[in-house]
């Protein structure tokens, strides 16, 4: 396993692996063997970066979520887990009742919902403190600075350590950045978007997710703030596009333009010379990049983990890397 910095402050600042392993669908689609067995393997390689949220997996049964969380506070305690290993979590998007969902009925991001929701994770999860805690999606109906208040609060009483922040425009993500270094308030560090290696149209709605169809993804806008602030740090969500890689039929909608063919075309030439599969290069050409990207990558098996390992020790040519780069 190789491993890189997250955060600038030396009292929180954290090293982590440079695979990070999603646990958004373990205590519910997963089940729970498999979950431990998934966990046990990734800590077992070196892995020490695991993240759910306070929602995973709402829709799975019409509740409002918890399950990750819970499921990864049973394996702590059942493998004495420690602070060795980092776990990421988010808050903001949790359903406010069973039935609904956060497009309509989030929990939002107010003082109050930070403070408790907070500490709602840390007893499903069973630590004192939150090792990354993200907002998770954008609240308009609140002040940005109740919300940066809100989270640099926890991060002085030592229940939370670095903070995140996810789905949001860019402009917001700065404007918050702005307010917490003016009142000399910790902020934002990292950064969670979907990211891949091909791209999105955004004209195009994703219903699901952002109806406008953008802000879930790490644009040029994103990529150019990461490039101007080295001490932040993207963790990029859907790297594989949830098995669309292997499984074309699956790719979403968003993906449907001409740019996608050329891409897919130089990526099987990669994995072909360098005998890997076109997941393992797509993930070891973020991690081998030179924007500080950490790919966060869900698994329902011990044996897509494996192949995501192997990423890890993947060495791509810098002509490789040009071309990866290069390709419209």
């Amino acid at each position: 396993m190789k491993y890189r910095t997250i955060g600038t402050d030396p009292a929180t600042r954290r090293e982590v692996s440079v695979l990070a392993l999603g646990a958004m669908l373990f205590g519910s689609r997963t089940d729970e063997e498999t979950s431990f067995a998934v966990l046990d393997r990734y800590v077992e390689a070196g892995g020490t970066f695991i993240d759910t949220s306070d929602n995973y997996a709402y829709w799975e049964d019409g509740g409002q979520g918890g399950q990750s969380e819970e499921l990864l506070g049973r394996w702590r305690r059942s493998r004495g887990i420690g602070g060795e290993i980092v776990i990421a979590t988010k808050l903001g998007a949790r359903p406010l009742a069973s039935g609904t969902g956060y497009a309509d009925n989030a929990e939002g991001l107010s003082a109050k919902v930070i403070r408790e929701s907070a500490e709602r994770s840390r007893e499903r999860l069973g630590v004192d403190k939150l090792d990354l805690l993200y907002a998770h999606i954008e609240d308009h109906g609140v002040p940005l600075q109740e919300t940066v208040e809100g989270f640099a609060g926890l991060v002085a009483e030592g229940t939370v350590g670095l903070l995140g922040v996810s789905n949001h425009a860019t402009w917001r993500v700065e404007r918050a950045r702005a307010l917490a270094a003016a009142a000399g308030l910790p902020g934002y560090e990292v950064l969670q978007y979907a990211h891949t290696h091909l791209r999105p149209r955004t004209d195009v709605p994703d219903p699901p997710l952002f109806p406008d169809g953008s802000l879930g993804h790490a644009g040029p806008d994103l990529l150019s703030y990461l490039r101007a602030e080295p001490g932040l740090t993207l963790v990029a969500y859907s790297p594989l596009l949830k098995g669309a890689y292997a499984h074309p039929d699956r790719l979403p909608t968003d993906f449907d333009h001409p740019g996608t063919a050329s891409r897919l075309k130089v990526l099987a030439e990669v994995a072909k010379e360098t005998g890997a599969t076109v997941n393992q290069v797509v993930l070891a050409w973020q991690i081998g990049g030179d924007l500080p990207i950490v790919p966060l990558a869900g698994v329902s098996s011990v044996a897509q983990l494996e192949e995501n390992l192997a990423a890890v020790d993947l060495q791509l040519t810098p002509e490789q890397r040009a071309r990866l780069d290069g390709v419209h």
